[in-house]
């Protein structure tokens, strides 16, 4: 087997060149996450009961795998700009196991990849696609929900177990990892210009600050806004209620109404940001990383005394796939933290490989010039690795139960930003 790591890494990365981010897909599909979140919220489907204890869950778990054989393939959905062109990982898993992949860019956004599958998945129908990558949230819940995802045999998973960070291990949206493990996550904090601003905001009370008006920008997506106005209310958005949204939309609107918001961004956010039109926003970690990194600047990224927002994106298999073996032994050579270095210095946000780091810095000193730069700034970048202290402050978004408590949510917060 060859290992690809002893190439040049900017042959690997391309990373130098590259300018737009996971998240731009928000942007060049034209719309918000937050609505096509709505309009995914009328999906009718029959719900499937699931298991009760650990038992039942590995019952289900043999009940599925049993009898299922490597078939040398896999079909891979999954998002724009995660994964560097050329597909040097993909190589070498190929190299590794025999088994070739298809790797498609088809997911712009998860209300309408799940509006596209829904269908063939509830008519028992294949999607094309073995492996693929949802965002935890309402579509990530559905899919579960509905019966359409495969129980992973974690016996099939054992670089998962022996690398991915134990934050990944406990995720409150897939409890046990019973049917994803994580591709890569990212914050949602504030960002600043420190053109313009000297002294870093360490709370979210400084976004409501009347010394900043028509300064800050804010998301238009619920669920980001919905979060930072809980987070400096106090209260844990995983954990909210109802009335806990109310308040939460009560302080927004005061923000709005005091005139401190400019705009309400999708990723469009990051130009004003650096030209000086708002001074301070809410931003997704790996924007800003990539940003500085392609263009030289110097905004930072804060995660406030409160708490940030976490939110991950994971692979998973749908029920219907072809290849499920082919698909979980892939799922799995993601989780040896050579391919996860290799793949967070392309791609830039935060991997579930800690091991990955220590990788990234021998990459660096074997490097030179702006890719020394580079790699440096990776290796040593709290947005790609966070540290204990910056975990224990991360909260996810809300699990909502069902599609009504979810359009409820919805309808609170669009009010901001729609009025």
């Amino acid at each position: 087997m060859n290992d690809f790591r002893n190439q040049d890494p900017a042959l690997l990365r391309g990373m130098t060149q590259r300018r737009l981010g996971r998240r731009d897909a928000f942007r060049l599909a034209g719309m918000s996450a937050a609505g096509l979140a709505l309009a995914a919220c009328g999906v009718q489907g029959k719900r499937v009961a699931q298991p009760t204890s650990s038992a039942q869950a590995q019952s289900a778990v043999q009940q599925y795998w049993s009898g299922k054989v490597k078939n040398g393939h896999v079909d891979f959905a999954n998002w724009p700009l995660y994964m560097d062109p050329k597909q040097p990982e993909l190589k070498q898993f190929t190299q590794a196991t025999g088994i070739t992949v298809t790797y498609s860019e088809v997911i712009q956004e998860n209300a309408s990849w799940f509006a596209k599958i829904q269908p063939l998945l509830a008519a028992g129908q294949s999607i094309n696609y073995d492996l693929m990558v949802v965002t935890n949230g309402i579509q990530f819940s559905q899919l579960v929900e509905l019966g359409y995802l495969v129980p992973l045999d974690h016996g099939k998973l054992p670089n998962f177990a022996a690398n991915a960070g134990p934050r990944y291990k406990s995720e409150a949206f897939d409890p046990g990892n019973v049917y994803s493990v994580p591709w890569t996550s990212g914050m949602t904090g504030i960002a600043y210009n420190p053109k313009y601003i000297d002294t870093p905001p360490t709370s979210y009370a400084a976004m409501w600050d009347p010394k900043y008006k028509g300064k800050v920008g804010m998301m238009a997506d619920s669920q980001e806004i919905g979060n930072f106005a809980m987070f400096l209310l106090g209260i844990d958005p995983e954990k909210s209620t109802p009335a806990d949204w109310e308040k939460a939309a009560a302080k927004l609107k005061e923000q709005r109404d005091a005139g401190i918001v400019r705009k309400y961004y999708d990723q469009s956010y990051v130009d004003p940001l650096s030209k000086g039109d708002i001074w301070m926003c809410q931003a997704w970690s790996g924007d800003i990383f990539q940003k500085n990194v392609s263009d030289g600047t110097d905004l930072k990224f804060v995660i406030p005394d409160e708490g940030a927002t976490i939110w991950t994106d994971n692979m998973m298999i749908p029920k219907t796939a072809a290849n499920p073996v082919d698909a979980i032994t892939l799922m799995d050579f993601f989780y040896d933290p050579k391919v996860a270095a290799s793949l967070a210095e392309y791609i830039n946000y935060v991997t579930p490989v800690p091991a990955a780091q220590a990788l990234i810095k021998q990459d660096a000193d074997a490097a030179s010039g702006d890719d020394k730069k580079t790699l440096t700034e990776v290796a040593d970048s709290p947005l790609v690795f966070p540290s204990e202290a910056d975990y224990a402050k991360l909260r996810s978004y809300r699990n909502f139960k069902n599609t009504d408590e979810q359009k409820q949510y919805e309808n609170i917060f669009q009010a901001i930003t729609t009025a």
